[in-house]
C-alpha cells in the first residue's frame, strides 16, 4: 500500500516521514529506493513523499516518490517553506542587528518571506519597540513585538504559524522555547513520538527536523546561532537583498551603483531624509566591505595557483 506524508528528520539513510491517517497521524522509518541515487536527487526534511509501506506493524516503508517541491532552502536544508520566523529579544540580551540582517540576506536569497518577531517587550519602552520596529517595518512581510512572559501578542504569532510549514530561527536566550510552549501547549507531546520512536534505534544525531505542532503545521526548528556567515556572492549583488534599496534602483547618477562611495546616490539620498534605516544601511556597508575583502582574497588565492 502505498501513503503520502513529509519527511520530518532524515540521518543516516533513514527517513522519518509523518503521515496523516484516518486515526490521526503515524511516523514510519523509511529507506530512500536506489532510484534517487542515480537520478542525484536527495530527499529533504521537509519534502511531501510517497511511501510504500513495507511493515505496517513495525510502522516502516520506502521512499518511492518525492512529490513536487514548492522550495527548498540551501541552509538550513529543508524544503517546501512557506516562511522564516527569526526571533530576537528586545532586551536581555540586546538584539544584535548586523546578524539579522545577515539572516534577511541569506532567506531573500532564498526567495523566502520573513516575519521578524520581538520578543520580551515588557521590559523595553515604547519608544525601544518603536525603534526596533521602524527599523524592519519597510524590509520584511511582518514585525512583531510579544511578551511570552506577559502573553503578550502570543495569538498573533499561533495564527501566523497556523497551516504552514516554518523555520524558526534565533540566537540562544531570546524566549524561543517559552513562546513555542505558549503557541502549542501539546507540542511536546505531538513531537515526544517522533523523537522517541528516532532514539529507539542507533540514529541520535541531531540533524535537520521539522515537528508537527497542529493540523498542516509544521515548525523547522533550528539551533540558537551566534553568529551567520554572508553568503557568497559578488559585492554589486548584496543591494538586490536589501529590500527598501530596490524602489531607487536606476534613479542614481551610476548605471550599477553600489549606494556606498558613488555621488549623486540615490538610496543615500533617502538615507538622508530619514527614509531609510542608518541601522541598516551601516549592516549593508559593513557586509559589503567583508565582500570586497573576499573577492580579492580570491582574485589573490587564483593568482598563486597560477
Amino acid at each position: 500500500m502505498q501513503i503520502e506524508g513529509k519527511i520530518v528528520k532524515g540521518i543516516a539513510g533513514f527517513y522519518y516521514v509523518n503521515c496523516h491517517t484516518a486515526g490521526g497521524s503515524d511516523l514510519y522509518e523509511c529507506k530512500a529506493k536506489g532510484g534517487f541515487r542515480k537520478d542525484k536527487v536527495k530527499p529533504l526534511v521537509g519534502d511531501n513523499v510517497r511511501i510504500q509501506i513495507v511493515s505496517e506493524e513495525e510502522k516502516q516503508g520506502n521512499v518511492q516518490e518525492i512529490l513536487p517541491r514548492k522550495n527548498y532552502l540551501i541552509r538550513p536544508e529543508v524544503a517546501n517553506v512557506d516562511q522564516a520566523l527569526i526571533l530576537f529579544a528586545m532586551a536581555d540580551p540586546l538584539p544584535n542587528l548586523n546578524l539579522l540582517d545577515r539572516f534577511l540576506v541569506m532567506m531573500e536569497m532564498q526567495g523566502v518571506e520573513t516575519v521578524i518577531c520581538f520578543n520580551k517587550l515588557d521590559i523595553v519602552s515604547s519608544e525601544e519597540e518603536q525603534r526596533l520596529v521602524s527599523i524592519y517595518e519597510k524590509c520584511v512581510n511582518r514585525v512583531l513585538s510579544v511578551s511570552s512572559r506577559e502573553n503578550i501578542g502570543i495569538n498573533s504569532v499561533r495564527e501566523l504559524l497556523r497551516g504552514k510549514t516554518t523555520v524558526l530561527a534565533g540566537p540562544s536566550g531570546v524566549g524561543k522555547s517559552s513562546i513555542l510552549n505558549q503557541i502549542f501547549p501539546d507540542a511536546g507531546s505531538k513531537t515526544g513520538a517522533v523523537s522517541e520512536k528516532i532514539r529507539r534505534g542507533k540514529h541520535t544525531t541531531r540533524h535537520s527536523e521539522l515537528f508537527c505542532v497542529g493540523d498542516r503545521t509544521y515548525l523547522f526548528d533550528t539551533p540558537g546561532f551566534s553568529s551567520l556567515r554572508i553568503p557568497d556572492m559578488d559585492k554589486e549583488e548584496l543591494k538586490n537583498y536589501f529590500t527598501e534599496f530596490i524602489p531607487y534602483e536606476g534613479m542614481c547618477r551610476f548605471i550599477g551603483c553600489t549606494h556606498t562611495h558613488e555621488p549623486d546616490c540615490k538610496v543615500k539620498e533617502a538615507l538622508g531624509q530619514q527614509q531609510i534605516s542608518p541601522v541598516r544601511y551601516r549592516n549593508y556597508v559593513q557586509m559589503f566591505e567583508e565582500l570586497k575583502d573576499m573577492g580579492k582574497q580570491k582574485y589573490n588565492e587564483r593568482k598563486v595557483r597560477d
